[in-house]
Formats: C-alpha cells, sequence, structure tokens
C-alpha cells in the first residue's frame, strides 16, 4: 500500500488532505489548552472556596474549632486545597507534555509538507516544460513536411512543364531538397525530444512522484502516531494524580471517622458550663388573698438583721432563680420597652367595645425621676458598688476578674489568663538570660561591646519580669479563690471554703453585701460565694437578688393579638386574661403577668381593672 502507487494522480487531493491533518492537531491542542484553563480555573475556585469557609483568625469562629466535627470539617478544607493543587499539577503536565510539544510538532510538521510539495510542483513543472517542447518539436516537424511536399510537388510541376527553362527546374529542384533535408532535421530533433519526454515522464510517474507521496504517507502516519501519543499521554497525566487524589478524599473520610460525638458533647459541658445548682422549690402564692407587699419581704425601708440569722450554715437555703428569670424592679425600669406601642388594629378600635372599661391615663413621669425616687427611697445602699459593676457590664465593660461569668467558665478564663502570663514571664526570663550571656561576653572581652550598655536593658527587662509575676500571682489568688468554692472540685475544697469563711465573717459579710445578679443575666464573684457560703444577704441585696415577683394590681383582658417580638414585651392572645403588675406610666405601656412570665403590652391592646385596695397600698 503506496500513495505513491495508488494515489499517482492525486497530487491536489492530497494535499487538501494533509493540510485538513495539520488542522485536526491544531484542533486537539486547542482542546487540551482549553482543558488546561478549565483545570486552572477549578483549582483556583476550589482554593477560593476552602478559603473562603476558612476560620478567621482571632475571631469567635477560631474557637468554635476545637470540635471534632469542625476539626474534620478544618480538615476537609485543608484537603480541597491538596485536591485544588492535584488539578493544578493537571493542567502543569498537559501544558508542558501535550501542548507545548504538540505546538512545536505542527511547525515542524508544516515545514516539512511545505517542503515535500514544493518537491512535488517543481516536477510537475519539469514535465510540464518537457512536454511544450515536444509538442513544439512536433509541430515543427509537422511543419517542415508539409513544406517538403509542397516543394516536391513544386519540382514534379516545374520538371513537367517544357515551357520553362533548365534553369528554373533546377532551382526548383534544389528548393524541394533544401525542404526535405528540413523536414528530416525536424523529425530527428522531435524523435529525440519525444524519447527524452517518455525518459522524464516515466521518471515522474514511477521515480519522482512515488518518493515524495511516500515521503507525505510517512510524514501523515507519523502525524497520526504523534496524536494518539498525546492522548494516551492526555488519559496518563489524569492517571498520575488519581492516588494522590485518593489520598486526600481518604483523609477527608479519616477525618469523618474522627468526629467523636461524645467529646463535642463534653465540650460544649466545659464551654457552657455556669457551676450554679438547680433553682429551689418555688414557694405557693396565694392570690385569693389581698394582694399587698409585705414590709418583712421587700420594702426597701426593712432593717437589716431583723428576723434573720448572721449565717447559714446547716439549714438549704431557699433556691435562686435569678440565673434564669429577670425580676429585678430597677432593671424592669431600664430595660422597658424603648420604642413607642403599636397602635391597635385598625379594623377593631378601642371605641368598637361599648362600655368597656379604659386604661387610666397617667401622667407622663421622666424614667430619671422614677429611678432617683426608686434610689432615694432608702437612707444606705450597702450594694451601690455592686449595682454599678452590674450597669457598667450592662454597658459592655468586663471587669479584669471576670467576674462577670458564671464560675466554670470564670476558671477556665482565670487559668487560660494564667497560663498567657507564665509564657510572657518565661519569654522574659529568656531574654534576660540572653542578655546576661552578651554581658559576660562583654565582660570578658571589652573590644566586643560595653558591659554597661546592658544594665538599662536588663533593669528594663528585669521589672517587666516583677510586674508580669504580680500579675500572675493576682490572677492565681482570683483562679484559687474559684477553685476553692466550685462545688464540683470536691467536698473538701468546700469544706476548706467553709472553714475560712467561718473564720473571717467580717470579709464573708463585706461580700455577701455585694451580691447580685448582673442586669445582663451574667454572673459575678460574689453571687458564687453567696450561693456556696449560704450567708445572708442584706435587705437591700433581698430587694435586688432575691427579691419576690411584684405582686398583682389588678387584672385585664386582651382587646387584640399581640406578637411580643422585641426584649421585655409578652406575646397575647384576644380574649385571655391575664394580671396586671405594674400599670402605663404614661409611655403607652402596660406590664402584665402570666403565671411566672412578665412582660409589657401596648396599653390600647388591653381592657384593664384595677384592684382598689392593691393600688392604695
Amino acid at each position: 500500500m503506496s500513495w505513491g502507487i495508488e494515489l499517482w494522480d492525486q497530487f491536489d487531493n492530497l494535499e487538501k488532505h494533509t493540510q485538513w491533518g495539520i488542522d485536526i492537531l491544531e484542533k486537539y491542542i486547542k482542546f487540551v489548552k482549553e482543558r488546561t484553563e478549565i483545570e486552572l480555573s477549578y483549582a483556583k475556585q476550589l482554593r477560593n472556596l476552602a478559603k473562603k469557609y476558612q476560620p478567621k483568625k482571632n475571631s469567635k469562629e477560631e474557637e468554635e474549632y476545637r470540635y471534632t466535627a469542625c476539626k474534620a470539617f478544618l480538615s476537609t478544607l485543608n484537603e480541597m486545597n491538596d485536591y485544588a493543587g492535584q488539578h493544578e499539577v493537571i493542567s502543569e503536565n498537559m501544558t508542558s507534555h501535550i501542548t507545548v510539544e504538540l505546538a512545536r510538532y505542527v511547525q515542524e510538521l508544516k515545514q516539512e509538507r511545505k517542503s515535500y510539495f514544493h518537491d512535488g510542483r517543481k516536477a510537475q513543472q519539469h514535465i510540464e516544460i518537457c512536454w511544450k517542447q515536444l509538442e513544439s518539436s512536433k509541430r515543427r516537424f509537422e511543419r517542415d513536411c508539409k513544406e517538403a511536399d509542397r516543394a516536391q510537388q513544386y519540382f514534379e510541376k516545374m520538371d513537367a512543364d517544357i515551357n520553362v527553362t533548365k534553369a528554373d527546374v533546377e532551382k526548383a529542384r534544389q528548393q524541394a531538397q533544401v525542404r526535405h533535408q528540413m523536414a528530416e532535421d525536424s523529425r530527428a530533433d522531435y524523435s529525440s525530444i519525444l524519447q527524452k519526454f517518455n525518459h522524464e515522464q516515466h521518471e515522474y510517474y514511477h521515480t519522482h512522484i512515488p518518493n515524495i507521496f511516500q515521503k507525505i504517507q510517512e510524514m501523515e502516519e507519523r502525524r497520526i502516531l504523534r496524536i494518539g501519543e498525546s492522548m494516551k499521554t492526555y488519559a496518563e497525566v489524569d492517571r498520575q494524580v488519581i492516588p494522590i487524589i485518593g489520598k486526600c478524599l481518604d483523609e477527608i473520610v479519616k477525618a469523618a471517622e474522627s468526629i467523636d460525638q461524645k467529646n463535642d458533647s463534653q465540650l460544649v459541658i466545659e464551654a457552657y458550663k455556669s457551676g450554679f445548682e438547680p433553682p429551689g422549690d418555688i414557694e405557693f402564692e396565694d392570690y385569693t388573698q389581698p394582694m399587698k407587699r409585705t414590709v418583712s419581704d421587700n420594702s426597701l425601708s426593712n432593717s437589716r438583721g431583723e428576723g434573720k440569722p448572721e449565717l447559714k450554715f446547716g439549714g438549704k437555703s431557699k433556691g435562686k432563680l435569678w440565673p434564669f428569670i429577670k425580676k429585678n424592679k430597677l432593671m424592669s425600669l431600664l430595660t422597658s420597652p424603648h420604642q413607642p406601642p403599636p397602635p391597635p388594629p385598625a379594623s377593631a378600635l378601642p371605641t368598637a367595645v361599648p362600655n368597656g372599661p379604659q386604661s387610666p391615663k397617667q401622667q407622663k413621669e421622666p424614667l430619671s425621676h422614677r429611678f432617683n425616687e426608686f434610689m432615694t427611697s432608702k437612707p444606705k445602699i450597702h450594694c451601690f458598688r455592686s449595682l454599678k459593676r452590674g450597669l457598667s457590664l450592662k454597658l459592655g465593660a468586663a471587669p479584669e476578674d471576670f467576674s462577670n461569668l458564671p464560675p466554670e467558665q470564670r476558671r477556665k478564663k482565670l487559668q487560660q489568663k494564667v497560663d498567657e502570663l507564665n509564657k510572657e514571664i518565661q519569654k522574659e526570663m529568656d531574654q534576660r538570660d540572653a542578655i546576661t550571656k552578651m554581658k559576660d561576653v562583654y565582660l570578658k572581652n571589652p573590644q566586643m561591646g560595653d558591659p554597661a550598655s546592658l544594665d538599662h536593658k536588663l533593669t528594663e527587662v528585669s521589672q517587666n519580669i516583677e510586674k508580669l509575676r504580680l500579675e500572675a500571682q493576682k490572677f492565681e489568688a482570683w483562679l484559687a479563690e474559684v477553685e476553692g468554692r466550685l462545688p464540683a472540685r470536691g467536698d473538701q475544697a468546700r469544706r476548706q471554703s467553709g472553714m475560712y469563711e467561718a473564720q473571717n465573717p467580717t470579709t464573708v459579710n463585706n461580700c455577701a453585701q455585694d451580691r447580685e445578679s448582673s442586669p445582663d443575666g451574667s454572673y459575678t464573684e460574689e453571687q458564687s460565694q453567696e450561693s456556696e457560703v449560704k450567708v445572708l444577704a442584706t435587705d437591700f441585696d433581698d430587694e435586688f437578688d432575691d427579691e419576690e415577683p411584684l405582686p398583682a394590681i389588678g387584672t385585664c383582658k386582651a382587646l387584640y393579638t399581640f406578637e411580643g417580638q422585641n426584649e421585655g414585651t409578652i406575646s397575647v392572645v384576644e380574649g385571655e386574661t391575664l394580671y396586671v403588675i405594674e400599670e402605663d406610666k404614661g409611655d403607652g405601656w402596660t406590664r402584665i403577668r402570666r403565671n411566672e412570665e412578665e412582660g409589657y403590652v401596648p396599653t390600647s391592646y388591653v381592657e384593664v381593672y384595677l384592684d382598689k385596695n392593691a393600688k392604695d397600698s
């Protein structure tokens, strides 16, 4: 099978076919190039995706990644980076092994093809020239033969005519001989050129063209073989990264299998455990009796120690509800809704209720006046420091000893602070040792430097170490105090705490005066000490810490349904009956209670029935 034999007359078609083969190769190169761009784009998108979900440094998200599920997710993100890297490797290998190599081969192929077809066209031009020479000699031979025939006929005619002189006959004979000689020369020339053309033609069709077409065939077969090898390389490039991609997927599976739900549950306990004891039973409140606040329980004018022992070590204290229920009177004033109440539904205005009692209109009373009246209602306030700290916590200023946190969380924060200070102390000590060694070197070799130049730096480092040690001792003292009060630390710790408090009643009482719940429900140091030692709270503490729920001053009926979505409000359903514990102060809100739930509702949404006796009291 040879193109030179089988396709000897298909020069133009072979030229078109070889050009089509080069176009196919260039199309494949373009395909691979676009595939590499897709791989790079995919790898970039994977990296951006992994980066997008990486935890931000020094943020709350970074703390969440201590859970095993989050660690597994973080490992998945890291493996996705490696996975993206393998796609980049695919792109690089395809570019270097296929795209670049084939592009170079295409240039060489074009040059080789151009050379072969140039030789073919040159052979065609040569055979065409030979053919033209043959045609020219043939036409000349034909013309000379005709001229010789005419000259012979003219001689014969002259020779037969008796009127023609002998000289004319001789001249005609000589002319005929000349023409015959020219015809013979043309015939010889034509024969020679014909033989030469036949030889050239034989060489053209049996030697030159077959050789050229054979080279073109070999070139085309090499092109086909090369594109097949490139396709194999294309597959091998993908196959080479499959083991690494498999390892990435195996690591993701391994990370998923490392998830420990029990460990995560324990971490939740460590993160949110407050250290409080569950609240005790709630006393029964009899609402059938006149609803009056007793002076012995709730009045701010009650004396400090009246009817209460100084210390309680044996009996069980009443359970506190302050970690879960906000019932501080002052905070109820400060946290009431600040925005005006919404108007009642347009389809059912309060005027649609015939003869229904309306909520009494109260004269507007500024919040500052109510606050001042409340704060001046008692001559002595022993816990104003704790109240001030609670208000500062409400505004976002955290105390240095983390007393705003529950005991367990406070212990963790203090421990973390102690560890950080110890690391800083160790760093400063290493720096001091390095300066000391440098000073010794300067003392031994004065030419290297002045030892006195290091004294200032050494003194500064020593002062920093001393400051850090004092700071660490302060936090260690707080940590020891918290660890000694935590119930989970064992009976021995509780006994030691009780002995310490029994020997230092003054300190205990002073700390007891500072116990209260912070306005935002956070824990303070005095709260934990009060629940552990069970000391007597002052009457002011009773007012701000263990205050009983406000008594009802009447009832109300909901005229419309209200969805309490803001802080301090409560949801009611149309037709529901509730207790009124604080009437409208002119701001358009009425405070009500449902069972143990309290909150504000718009005054225009309820119909109030006040108890006259309770209002007078």
